[in-house]
C-alpha cells in the first residue's frame, strides 16, 4: 500500500537515495547530504509550525508501507525570493515599424525578472521509476493540492511551479548552450549545482539586464523556449488539470515553463469536501455506497499529514473507509477527512 505523508527526520538516507536518481535540471533536489539534511530540518520545523509561514518548506514522501521504501517525494515552499533573489525570464514583445518602408515587425524578447517573488511554489516532484504506474503519479502530485485546500492560510495568493526544461539525450540544454554559456562560461551542470546550493549572486552579476531578442538565438534554443523535459511532460499535464497554466515565464537556464495559478482558483479549493469517517462496523460497510471512481482522502492534521487513494465514496457527509485506509491515514471513526476525486470531471477540463 502507498501513502503520501509528511516527511520526518528518519527519512534522510532514503531521501538521498531518491535524489540520486533525479539527474540534472531539478535544483531543489540534489544528492547532497548536507543540503538535504538542512532542507529536511526546515521541513520538520514547517510541519511543527516553529518557523514563520513564508520560510516554510513542506516536504512530502510517498511510502510503500509493504517494504518501507520511499517511492517518491514532492514539496511546497511557503514563499520564494524573500531571502535570496528568485529569477525568471518574462517573455515580452517589442514592435518595430516604419511607415516610410511599410515595415511592421513583432519580436519576442526575454526580460530578466523578479516578478514571481513572494509566490508559494510547488517543487521537487520525483517518482521513482519502479513506481511509475497506475495512479501513483497522480497521488503524489495531487497530494499537495489537497494539503493547500486544507491549510490555505499558510500560502500566498499565487502559486507557481517551475518545470524542468528540455534537454537533449546527452543531458545538454539547447537553450543554455545558445544563451547562458556565453555569459557564465561554465557547463550547464555546474551552473545547476551552484543554483541548487543557493549561490545565485552570479546571476545578477553576469546576466544582461537589457531585453534579449529570442530571434537572435540559435534555432535549437528558440525551439525549446517554454518546452519541458521529456520526463516532465506528465507532471505538467497533471498541474494543468488542477488549474495551473503557463503565462510566459521561463527558467533562465533551461527555459522550462513556469506554471502559475491563484490559489483560490485551484480545483482542490473548489471541489474538495470534508467528510466524517463512518463507524467501523459490518453493517456500516455493507450499506456504504460503491464507488468506481478513485478518490483522494487526507487527514486534517498538519504535523502528521497523510493521504491515500481509495474507492470509498462519501454519502451525506460521511465516508466509509477500510481498516487499512484508516491505518494509513492514522484516523479512526468520527474523525474528519478531506476528499477530492482523483480525476478531473469533464466539465472542468
Amino acid at each position: 500500500m502507498l501513502v503520501v505523508r509528511a516527511i520526518n527526520d528518519k527519512d534522510l538516507d532514503a531521501l538521498y537515495g531518491l535524489a540520486s536518481q533525479v539527474g540534472t535540471g531539478m535544483t531543489t533536489l540534489k544528492p547532497d547530504m548536507k543540503m538535504l539534511g538542512d532542507r529536511l530540518a526546515t521541513a520538520c520545523a514547517s510541519f511543527a509550525e516553529t518557523i514563520p509561514p513564508e520560510e516554510r518548506d513542506y516536504m512530502f514522501v510517498m511510502e510503500d508501507t509493504t517494504s518501507g521504501r520511499l517511492a517518491g517525494v514532492c514539496a511546497i515552499k511557503g514563499a520564494v525570493g524573500l531571502t535570496e533573489p528568485f529569477y525568471n525570464y518574462r517573455i515580452g514583445t517589442l514592435v518595430h515599424s516604419s511607415r516610410e518602408l511599410n515595415v511592421f515587425t513583432r519580436m519576442e524578447t526575454l526580460y530578466l525578472s523578479n516578478d514571481l517573488t513572494g509566490s508559494s511554489e510547488l517543487c521537487s516532484l520525483f517518482l521513482h521509476p519502479d513506481y511509475r504506474q497506475g495512479h501513483n503519479g497522480k497521488l503524489l502530485s495531487k497530494s499537495r493540492f489537497l494539503f493547500i485546500a486544507q491549510f490555505p492560510h499558510l500560502f500566498t495568493q499565487k502559486i507557481i511551479a517551475e518545470m524542468r526544461g528540455y534537454q537533449a539525450e546527452d543531458g545538454t540544454s539547447p537553450f543554455y548552450e545558445g544563451l547562458g554559456r556565453h555569459f557564465f562560461k561554465m557547463d550547464f551542470h555546474h551552473v545547476d549545482d551552484l543554483t541548487a546550493l543557493g549561490k545565485k549572486s552570479f546571476i545578477a552579476e553576469l546576466m544582461p539586464r537589457q531585453p534579449l531578442y529570442i530571434d537572435y538565438l540559435p534555432q535549437e534554443a528558440q525551439d525549446v523556449v517554454g518546452a519541458v523535459h521529456n520526463s516532465t511532460a506528465p507532471a505538467r499535464r497533471l498541474l494543468e488539470q488542477e488549474g495551473m497554466h503557463y503565462e510566459g515565464y521561463v527558467d533562465i537556464f533551461d527555459a522550462g515553463p513556469v506554471l502559475q495559478a491563484r490559489v483560490s482558483e485551484l480545483r482542490a479549493i473548489r471541489d474538495s469536501e470534508l467528510a466524517q469517517v463512518g463507524p467501523d462496523t459490518d453493517t456500516a460497510h455493507a450499506c456504504a455506497p460503491a464507488n468506481a471512481e478513485p478518490t483522494l482522502v487526507s487527514n486534517t492534521t498538519l504535523k502528521d499529514f497523510r493521504m491515500v487513494v481509495t474507492t470509498a465514496s462519501t454519502n451525506n457527509g460521511s465516508i466509509d473507509l477500510s481498516a487499512e485506509d484508516l491505518r494509513l491515514l492514522n484516523c479512526r471513526a468520527g474523525d474528519t477527512v478531506r476528499t477530492l476525486p482523483l480525476n478531473v470531471k469533464k466539465n472542468h477540463a
